[in-house]
C-alpha cells in the first residue's frame, strides 16, 4: 500500500477508535499489521482497499462524530460542550422542574452547565432534543450501605429489628457459585431457593455480601451450553436457577452428584416449569402486572427463546440466529408478526419462566438484608455475550458482528485468548443512546445491593478479533470510557449497589485511578500482590478495593499450597516434566515468601507448615486478607471451606468440569463445620474491629 494508503488507513482506524500498535505488559510495542487492521474494519461495516471508497468512509466517520447522539453525559453540576449552536436552551428535569439558560460558543459546539441533580433529563435547544444524563460524583459505595445500615432501613421497608452490624469501617463477604449451592430438591443444580438460606448462613457469621456466579440467561432449547461467562443475554435470568418444584425420584438422583449434569437436570427442571405453566399459572394477575411494567426488554427475549427453541428443533444447522429463515433475521423482520400470532402461548410461557426467576432472586436478595446484610447479593456481570444470544439478535446495531472478544499475547497465553464471546459496539452504543449497556446495567442491579464488572477493562477498551483469524491478529478497540463510566455512576446510586471492577491483567496508564475517582472498587487478589521482595503487607493495600485470597478462575489457596493446580495443569495440557520441576521449585520459593508475609502481618505463627498440611496456611490467608487496608473482603467459598478444587480452569472446555462442581453439605449447614466457623469467627473480628485500618 502506498503512503497515502497507509495514512488513510490509520486516519480511518483511529476514527473507528481502533489501536494500529499496543503495548505489552513489559512496555514493549507491537505494531497491527495492515491486514489485519483491514479485516477488523470490514468487520465493522467500514472496509474498503479503494481509496475514495476510503476517503468516503473517514467523511462517513467524521460526520456522525459531529453529529448531535440521542443522549449525551456529563457529571452533574459541571460544564458540558454540546454539539448544538449557542444559544436559548430548556433543561426539563427527570424528578420535574426545568432549567432554562442560554449556551456559550465553543468552536463547533456551545458549552452550558448541566444540572446539580443527577438524572435522565431532557435538554432542548436550536430546535433539537436530547437526552441529557448526568452523573453524580462517585458511585454509591461501601460506606454509604455500611452507613445506611448502622441508620437501619432501606429500599425494602427497612426493618429496625434486624440484626445489624453498628459502627463498621470495613465489611467483608463471601463468594459463592450459585450453581454449587444445595438443598433437598433441588433437582441437582443450585438455586435461588437456596441462595437466600445461605445468604442467612452467611449473615449470622457477619457477612456483610454474598458474591454470587453470573445468573443470565442462557439458552432454552440448547441446555448444553452453560458457561455462565457466555450467555445469551445479560439482562435476562438463566431461568434453570429458578425452584420450579420437587422432581421426583429423577431429581434426588441428580441432586446426590458431586458435579452438576446440566443437560439431565436442566431438561427435568424445564419439564416441571412446563407442568405447572399448563395448569393455568399464566392466568396469575401478579404475573400479567409484572409482563406489562417489563415491557419490550422482556418481550424481545420471550421472543427470541420462542424462535430459537422452534427452528432449531426442525434445523440442527440453524442455531445461531444469522442461519435462521430471512423472514426471522431480526424482531423487524416480515415473518415475526405472524410468529408472535401463532405463537403466543409459548412467547408467554418464557417470559412467565423469566418473572419466576425474577421473582425468587428478589427474594434472596430481601433474605439477605433482612438476615442483617448491609449490601446483600453482589451479581457478576460478565464481559459479553454469545453471539447467537438474544441480546446480539434484539440490539443488532449496538453489537459488534464478525469479532470476537480476547486478550493479546502474554506470558501466559504466547498465542493470545479468544473468548468467543461479543459484546458493545462503541459506534452502536452512541447511536442508540447507550440503551443496550443501561438495560444491561439495570438488569445486573435490579436485585442486587452490588455488581462486580468481569474484564471491567471493557469499559475503556476490548481486544477483538475478526472471526477465522487467530487471536493475536487482533487489535485494541476503544469504547467510550467516560461516558459508559458516568452511567455507571448513575445507575449505581439509583439502584443504591456497589460497583467493583476486576481490573487484572493488563490494566491500561491511568484506568484504576479513574475507576477510585468514580467511586468504583478494583480487585485486591493475594496471589498478585507481590513485589521483587515478596508479598506485600496486606495493610498497604488499595483501601478502594476488594481484597480476596483468590479468584474462580485461579488455584485455591489449599489447591496451591498443597501444589494440586500445578499437577492438575500438568495432567490435562501434557505439560514437559523439566516445566513441571521448575514450576514445583519456584513454588517452593513462593511458599517461603507467603508464610513470612503471612507472619509478618499477625496471620500466621510458628515454623513454616508442610506442603501436604494446607489447614493452617488457609486460616492464615484467611486472617492475612481480612486485615488488608480494603474497605471490603470477598472470600471464595472454596478458601473459607479449605477446598482444593478451583471452580475453572482457563483453557480448558471438557477437561476439567468447570462450572460444575457442587458443594456437600445443603444451604443452612456449609458453615458449620468447626474449623470453618473458627475461620469466619477470626475474620468477622478482623473486620468488625476495622483493625486494617488502626
Amino acid at each position: 500500500m502506498s503512503q497515502e494508503g497507509d495514512a488513510s488507513l490509520h486516519q480511518l482506524c483511529r476514527l473507528a477508535g481502533l489501536a494500529t500498535e499496543w503495548s505489552d505488559i513489559f512496555g514493549r510495542r507491537h505494531e497491527v499489521a495492515a491486514e489485519d487492521l483491514r479485516a477488523v474494519l470490514a468487520a465493522l461495516g467500514l472496509g474498503s482497499d479503494d481509496p475514495a471508497a476510503m476517503r468516503a468512509r473517514i467523511a462517513e466517520l467524521e460526520a456522525e462524530q459531529a453529529s448531535l447522539p440521542p443522549l449525551i453525559t456529563a457529571e452533574a453540576g459541571e460544564t458540558v460542550a454540546v454539539r448544538l449552536p449557542p444559544g436559548p436552551f430548556r433543561i426539563t428535569l427527570e424528578g420535574g422542574g426545568t432549567v432554562e439558560g442560554v449556551s456559550e460558543p465553543d468552536g463547533a459546539s456551545c458549552r452550558l452547565t448541566a444540572p446539580a441533580e443527577p438524572g435522565y433529563h431532557r435538554l432542548e435547544s436550536a430546535g433539537h432534543s436530547v437526552t441529557l444524563a448526568t452523573a453524580p460524583a462517585r458511585c454509591f459505595t461501601v460506606g454509604d450501605a455500611l452507613a445506611r445500615d448502622t441508620l437501619g432501613g432501606d429500599a425494602l421497608g427497612g426493618d429496625a429489628e434486624a440484626p445489624r452490624p453498628q459502627g463498621r469501617r470495613v465489611a467483608w463477604g463471601i463468594a459463592v457459585q450459585l450453581y454449587a449451592l444445595r438443598r433437598a430438591g433441588d433437582g441437582g443444580i443450585g438455586d435461588f431457593v437456596a441462595l437466600a438460606r445461605f445468604a442467612e448462613e452467611a449473615a449470622a457469621h457477619g457477612a456483610s455480601a454474598l458474591a454470587i456466579s453470573p445468573v443470565h440467561a442462557q439458552f432454552s432449547a440448547d441446555i448444553h451450553r452453560f458457561s455462565p461467562y457466555a450467555p445469551s443475554s445479560r439482562v435476562m435470568l438463566n431461568v434453570l436457577h429458578a425452584s420450579s418444584g420437587a422432581l421426583g425420584d429423577g431429581g434426588r438422583a441428580l441432586e446426590a452428584e458431586p458435579l452438576v449434569d446440566w443437560p439431565a437436570a436442566g431438561a427435568a427442571r424445564l419439564a416441571q416449569f412446563r407442568t405447572v405453566f399448563d395448569e393455568g399459572a399464566a392466568e396469575d394477575p401478579a404475573f400479567q402486572a409484572w409482563r406489562a411494567e417489563q415491557g419490550g426488554v422482556l418481550e424481545g427475549h420471550a421472543l427470541f427463546e420462542a424462535l430459537h427453541a422452534h427452528i432449531y428443533a426442525r434445523d440442527r444447522q440453524a442455531w445461531h440466529w444469522r442461519d435462521w429463515p430471512a423472514e426471522y433475521a431480526s424482531p423487524e423482520a416480515p415473518g415475526i408478526e405472524a410468529f408472535r400470532r401463532e405463537h403466543e402461548r409459548e412467547i408467554t410461557w418464557h417470559a412467565w419462566m423469566q418473572y419466576q426467576a425474577d421473582r425468587q432472586i428478589a427474594a434472596a436478595q430481601e433474605a439477605a438484608r433482612r438476615a442483617g446484610m448491609a449490601i446483600g447479593l453482589i451479581s457478576d456481570l460478565a464481559v459479553g455475550t454469545d453471539s447467537g444470544g438474544s441480546h446480539c439478535w434484539t440490539h443488532p446495531d449496538e453489537t459488534l458482528r464478525g469479532l470476537t472478544l480476547g486478550a493479546p499475547p502474554d506470558l501466559l497465553q504466547p498465542r493470545g485468548q479468544n473468548w468467543g464471546i461479543t459484546a458493545f459496539s462503541a459506534r452502536g452504543l452512541r447511536q442508540n443512546g447507550f440503551r443496550a449497556f443501561i438495560e444491561m446495567l439495570r438488569g445486573a442491579m435490579r436485585h442486587a445491593g452490588g455488581v462486580r464488572i468481569d474484564h471491567a477493562m471493557g469499559i475503556t477498551r476490548l481486544w477483538i478479533i475478526p472471526d477465522g483469524l487467530e487471536a493475536a491478529r487482533g487489535t485494541y478497540l476503544a469504547l467510550p470510557e467516560d461516558d459508559l463510566r458516568r452511567l455507571i455512576k448513575l445507575e449505581s446510586v439509583r439502584n443504591r449497589a456497589i460497583v467493583l471492577a476486576e481490573d487484572l491483567g493488563t490494566v491500561p496508564e491511568g484506568f484504576p485511578e479513574r475507576l477510585q475517582q468514580a467511586g468504583i472498587d478494583g480487585m485486591r487478589v493475594l496471589a498478585f500482590e507481590r513485589n521483587d521482595d515478596g508479598f506485600t503487607p496486606p495493610r498497604g493495600w488499595t483501601r478502594q478495593a476488594a481484597a480476596m485470597t483468590s479468584t474462580h478462575d485461579l488455584a485455591t489457596v489449599a489447591g496451591w499450597w498443597t501444589g494440586h493446580d500445578i499437577d492438575t495443569r500438568a495432567a490435562i495440557f501434557s505439560t514437559k516434566e523439566d516445566d513441571v520441576a521448575r514450576e514445583r521449585a519456584d513454588r517452593e520459593g513462593d511458599r517461603g515468601q507467603l508464610w513470612a508475609a503471612m507472619r509478618q502481618s499477625g496471620a500466621a505463627s510458628g515454623e513454616q507448615p508442610a506442603a501436604w498440611d494446607a489447614d493452617p496456611v488457609v486460616d492464615a490467608a484467611l486472617a492475612h486478607v481480612a486485615r488488608a487496608g480494603c474497605e471490603l473482603a470477598m472470600l471464595p467459598i472454596e478458601d473459607v471451606l479449605g477446598l482444593r478444587e478451583q471452580p475453572n480452569l482457563p483453557g480448558t472446555t471438557n477437561e476439567h468440569p468447570n462450572w460444575r462442581r457442587r458443594l456437600e453439605q445443603p444451604s443452612g449447614s456449609v458453615l458449620d463445620n468447626a474449623r470453618t466457623k473458627t475461620r469466619l469467627a477470626a475474620i468477622d473480628g478482623i473486620r468488625g474491629a476495622g483493625a486494617a485500618l488502626d
